[in-house]
């Protein structure tokens, strides 16, 4: 041995000294190793998300890859299960799932053009376009990733009231969180970089939209790791359209709309649209399947996924024939939108609620609508649906946008409609034929019926 050549039999030190790399700094490596993977799997099980800011990006795509579904069990959906909004959107932006990075293609000004607000149907450029000045001044409040077992609970596929095709980048559930039902916005793994940004500037957008007592409340994102999630408050009855047509059978509790529940909650609708207006933002989405109804009856204005869009998408949208019957002329004409724009299309979900949920304007071809329009001819009155209501319809649905009235008085209309307004439950001659409904309301192949 080198100790016996180098130290003195017995002279315990100078052995130490020779063996001192074996007996001292390796074992001191190995402990240090062994306290940084274990300092580390520590944070990985209770701070993930510190985790991911110190992990280097490359391992974190790898980690992605085997364990995006690991702390989320159960959230899969099943094949075929159809989700109640579109969220496939083409935008140009990079890949980001490790924080929340809000667009940063929310102007701080207003648009110089109407090519930075694209309406459905829109391909011509005009200066008198709505101009929208919404600034943002929120984030979504961010869910630990660590406590979704805990967070969410009982969570269930969303049922679908019905569907054409299923081809959006995102899943809805049911679940419990806080002791109140959610609606959990959940991302596809085979969605694309487009659509991850789309998803994550979506709920900035709502964040920043703020709090109204008729918008459905965004109660938090889960952004710092896939799947991302989106939670909003679930409305128990579902979209409007699908309740109207639930009113129309015979249901166990049974449901029954009255023109005086009509009213109040047009009425909600309008508050909701008001507000919206009031940041500069036209919705071009008015419609019965864009309100979403909760277990008391209160509506609160959905769709919002489209202004969105509208806001940040810098070139044109493809036609939407499912949109026609409820665009105004003007849209139909492919000129510029305004605030009225949204007041006609508030019309006719106003005779969609009267009728329990029929296709308007069902005898016109979707190619003869603005001939329709151009000869003053107006949305038929629906059966048993009081001269005061139908008088409001028509006064939404007016040729000129100059003669719609602005919402403040179609709100004091609606209030005051609401007071002498009947509660007896409107009947209706049956159950809607689905095939039926789709072919008057001018649905292509193409389309979906989605909420969500």
């Amino acid at each position: 041995m080198s100790s016996d050549y180098l130290c003195k039999h017995g002279d315990t030190i100078c052995e130490i000294r020779v063996y001192e790399q074996e007996v001292i700094v390796v074992p001191v490596l190995l402990l240090g190793a062994f306290a940084v993977v274990l300092v580390f799997v520590l944070l990985l099980r209770y701070c993930p998300e510190r985790v991911d800011k110190i992990r280097p990006q490359n391992l974190k795509k790898s980690f992605r890859s085997q364990h995006n579904r690991r702390v989320l069990t159960g959230i899969d959906a099943p094949p075929g299960l159809n989700p109640l909004e579109h969220e496939s959107i083409a935008l140009d932006m990079p890949s980001s799932y490790s924080t929340f990075h809000p667009p940063s293609t929310y102007p701080s000004g207003r648009y110089a053009s109407s090519k930075s607000l694209r309406l459905p149907m829109d391909s011509t450029d005009s200066p008198d376009t709505f101009k929208p000045s919404f600034v943002p001044v929120a984030q979504p409040r961010e869910l630990p990733r660590q406590r979704l077992p805990e967070k969410f609970n009982l969570v269930s596929p969303l049922p679908v009231a019905f569907s054409l095709r299923s081809d959006s980048a995102v899943s809805l559930y049911r679940a419990r969180m806080d002791n109140r039902n959610v609606v959990l916005r959940v991302l596809k793994d085979t969605a694309n970089a487009s659509e991850r940004h789309s998803f994550l500037g979506f709920a900035s957008f709502l964040a920043q939209i703020g709090p109204h007592p008729f918008l459905p409340e965004l109660l938090g994102v889960v952004s710092l790791r896939a799947p991302l999630v989106t939670v909003i408050e679930e409305m128990e009855n579902r979209d409007l359209l699908s309740l109207l047509w639930r009113c129309r059978q015979d249901t166990d509790p049974p449901c029954e709309m009255t023109e005086r529940r009509i009213c109040t909650m047009a009425a909600q609708v309008a508050s909701a649209l008001e507000f919206l207006h009031s940041k500069d933002l036209l919705h071009g989405n008015i419609r019965a399947r864009s309100v979403l109804v909760s277990k008391e009856y209160t509506a609160k204005l959905w769709g919002l996924h489209g202004v969105y869009t509208r806001k940040n998408q810098q070139g044109t949208q493809k036609d939407d024939p499912s949109m026609k019957k409820w665009q105004a002329p003007e849209r139909l004409s492919k000129r510029s939108a305004s605030p009225s724009s949204d007041i006609w299309s508030f019309g006719v979900m106003l005779f969609e609620m009267a009728s329990l949920g029929e296709a308007p304007f069902a005898e016109i071809p979707v190619n003869e609508l603005i001939q329709f329009h151009q000869r003053g001819k107006s949305l038929k009155k629906p059966f048993n649906c009081s001269n005061n209501l139908y008088s409001i319809i028509k006064s939404c649905c007016q040729w000129k946008e100059s003669e719609r009235p602005p919402l403040t008085d179609l709100s004091k209309k609606l209030s005051s409609a609401e007071k002498s307004a009947s509660d007896k439950p409107i009947k209706s001659p049956g159950p809607v034929n689905i095939e039926q409904y789709l072919q008057e309301a001018g649905y292509g192949e193409t389309n979906n019926y989605t909420v969500f």
